[in-house]
């Protein structure tokens, strides 16, 4: 008799000689998608270059914003059990880090990674989706440990069934018994609203129960408050536990900081446009508060950007002229008729004077090519004012009542880079409350502006000595003196009203006698409301500053993109519609194109329709029973859904009229599994009222 033959059922093994587990493969990086004549593009490896420099630069923002927390847990965890405070109770941190649910995981892996690195911890991280039960938590725990303990090649292993919190102390009693320093167990549980309250409750007081020999320190990451740990824990279990309170970063503060210091910045040339960026911002403040999710669809659109041709490459950010000269040879005759045919190249050829010099730019690719690095960089210097105004703005309007203009950055550059600033209500609101503020406000306020400006060229200067692209920085440098000559005279200036009036006006001759008429006595206020008012040296001064900050600054270097600027659309992505097709998603659109027209996502000859509305047996059973679906009313007849199902797909042709009851087996289980499929999706459900029907859900 074979062996695997029995008279009773039977699960058989077959023992292959295998001793132990097989090792995980290591996971190969991962490849582009573009092929190598994509990776070798000029477009592709400007927007490597540009997208590099920008990752590290947030890489380095994001470890100074979260060091200050990691450095306080980290000595948190170190210290818990060098005091007797923690005495019979489990040391707690809540780390509470917003509502961030993109962001969460990352904040807790890199949270783990310091933990391993720089204390004497054995960390584990337990998530909910691992730990539906007591049983399961409890074993990812203890294999949590021990395999991060058999690392250096140790062949013992344990089975699942003997993974306990006994285990555990016999193997950590045996291999850290004997030490000087015993490491920690630190519990990582990154979604605390999400885990199961009796598993945690339960798990909480058995590891208790092991504390004295066994020194957990538990971290709950927290996205909402503390009240919630209190709820889901009652009083017996947090009886146990002495909880530390760590607050973290809120998720709107960390996206300042990355606009601030990253993309809002002269030294990234990418700029979004309003459209585009009010997009982004509001998938953030709506959706879900992932400063991640910001910095992936900014980088989405720099993708897009620099993905519509070699020309973009010059958007690039350059360390210096000659950078910026290779990048034009690069270019090739097609390109330079796309720059031609850009709508801001035109105001540059009207600008020309001289019918020789316009003759060369249309027709001549060399001299193009000669007077395109002048071009990009003083679009480079536009883009280096324009920030420094911004924030100079920002300065002067952030802490105005009301804030009319908007307190961050963010809600300053929407506004300037979609229109004249200048022109707004808001503004003009903004410059009233100035004009009332005092003495010591203004120069406050001055001085800020001042310091701005002063920071920007020192960084220009800075920037030059490393080899980054230099800045003109002589526009700054006037407005920087203009602004102390203001101050120097709103300081000097007296508060006592002075009054105007000309000779030939006297005031006493402003209103007549009491026999005048009416015309005269109309006359008479109208000339003296033309007359000078009364205001003193100080107003007189602001009203300086004002104009000045207005006509002179403001006006004119917070112009919106499309004003005049030549190639400016190299610098700026503005298809917001395109990124709100891919990060915004609409399910409902896509599963009705996808059923409808399965051919827009499978790309396949077979489904290719000559019209939406047809039908063809090469489609896919589903999207048969979905097109006939919506040809039919409220109720839908399952037996004639039926009969037309088979007459779209089965390929002998029109049944007779003998065959019409008999239905092949084979197209009824596919059209069974098509409804099936329907209801799930939710298009349809069944009928109580009719037993033969379902009901479309729809429409």
């Amino acid at each position: 008799m074979y062996s695997t033959i029995s008279v009773s059922k039977g699960v058989f093994v077959f023992k292959n000689g295998a001793t132990k587990a097989k090792t995980h493969r290591q996971p190969q990086k991962c490849r582009s998608l573009l092929d190598r004549s994509a990776t070798d593009a000029l477009w592709y490896r400007s927007y490597r270059k540009m997208w590099t420099r920008i990752r590290d630069q947030l890489d380095k923002l994001q470890s100074c914003s979260y060091g200050k927390i990691l450095d306080d847990l980290l000595k948190f965890v170190e210290g818990c059990y060098r005091s007797l405070e923690y005495d019979g109770v489990l040391p707690t941190a809540a780390l509470l880090t917003g509502i961030n649910q993109i962001d969460h995981m990352a904040q807790f892996e890199t949270l783990a990674g310091n933990i391993r690195n720089n204390t004497m911890s054995l960390v584990v991280q337990l998530q909910s989706r691992d730990c539906p039960s007591m049983k399961a938590a409890v074993e990812t725990l203890v294999s949590g440990f021990v395999e991060e303990e058999q690392q250096d090649g140790d062949s013992r292993r344990l089975r699942k069934n003997q993974l306990n919190l006994g285990v555990l102390r016999a193997w950590y009693l045996e291999k850290h018994g004997q030490s000087d320093q015993r490491p920690n167990l630190t519990v990582i549980v990154p979604d605390f609203e999400v885990f199961s309250p009796d598993v945690l409750q339960d798990l909480l007081l058995v590891m208790n129960s092991y504390a004295a020999e066994l020194p957990f320190v538990l971290i709950f990451g927290v996205a909402t408050s503390v009240a919630t740990i209190h709820s889901v824990l009652p009083y017996h279990v947090t009886s146990k536990i002495k909880l530390s309170i760590f607050q973290s970063e809120p998720s709107v503060a960390n996206l300042n900081k990355v606009l601030e210091n990253v993309f809002l910045t002269p030294y990234c040339p990418f700029h979004l446009s309003g459209n585009m960026f009010k997009l982004l911002t509001d998938i953030f403040l709506f959706y879900d508060f992932s400063a991640k999710g910001f910095v992936e669809g900014f980088k989405y659109a720099l993708m897009e950007h620099f993905g519509r041709g070699s020309i973009y490459a010059l958007c690039s950010s350059t360390n210096d002229r000659e950078e910026l000269e290779e990048i034009v040879d690069q270019l090739s005759a097609a390109d330079m008729e796309a720059i031609r045919q850009l709508s801001s190249f035109r105001p540059l050829i009207e600008s020309l004077d001289n019918p020789q010099e316009v003759i060369d730019f249309l027709t001549n690719d060399d001299y193009l090519r000669r007077m395109l690095p002048s071009i990009v960089l003083d679009v480079h210097n536009f883009w280096f004012n324009f920030h420094c105004t911004l924030d100079m703005l920002l300065a002067l309007v952030q802490d105005l009542p009301k804030v009319p203009l908007g307190k961050q950055l963010r809600e300053l550059y929407s506004h300037c880079i979609s229109t004249d600033v200048t022109q707004t209500d808001e503004f003009r609101q903004c410059l009233q409350m100035v004009s009332l503020m005092s003495k010591e406000e203004i120069l406050t306020k001055t001085t800020r502006m001042m310091e701005i400006g002063i920071k920007y060229v020192h960084g220009s200067d800075e920037a030059s000595d490393r080899g980054v692209t230099i800045f003109e920085v002589e526009t700054l440098e006037k407005i920087v003196q203009d602004l102390q000559r203001l101050s120097n005279e709103i300081a000097s200036a007296g508060m006592e009203r002075v009054a105007i009036v000309p000779a030939e006006a006297p005031v006493g001759n402003l209103i007549a006698s009491p026999k005048m008429s009416r015309q005269e006595l109309q006359q008479k206020l109208l000339n003296a409301a033309r007359q000078p008012k009364v205001e003193s040296p100080f107003a007189r001064s602001v009203g300086n500053l004002v104009s000045y900050l207005t006509n002179d600054v403001f006006r004119k270097h917070l112009r919106p993109f499309n004003r005049n600027i030549p190639l400016i659309e190299l610098f700026v992505y503005g298809e917001s519609a395109t990124i709100r097709r891919h990060m915004v998603g609409v399910p409902r659109a896509a599963v009705h194109t996808a059923l409808n027209n399965p051919q827009y996502y499978l790309q396949c000859e077979c489904c290719e329709l000559g019209e939406h509305c047809s039908l063809v047996p090469t489609l896919p059973d589903l999207s048969v029973a979905y097109k006939l679906h919506l040809e039919s009313g409220r109720m839908i007849n399952l037996f004639d859904w039926l009969q037309a199902f088979r007459t779209v797909v089965d390929e002998c042709g029109e049944p007779d009229d003998d065959q019409d009851q008999q239905v092949d087996p084979k197209i009824q289980a596919r059209f069974t599994r098509a409804v099936a499929e329907l209801q799930f999706l939710g298009f349809i459900k069944s009928s109580k009222r009719k037993t033969d029907h379902v009901a479309r859900l729809t429409w």
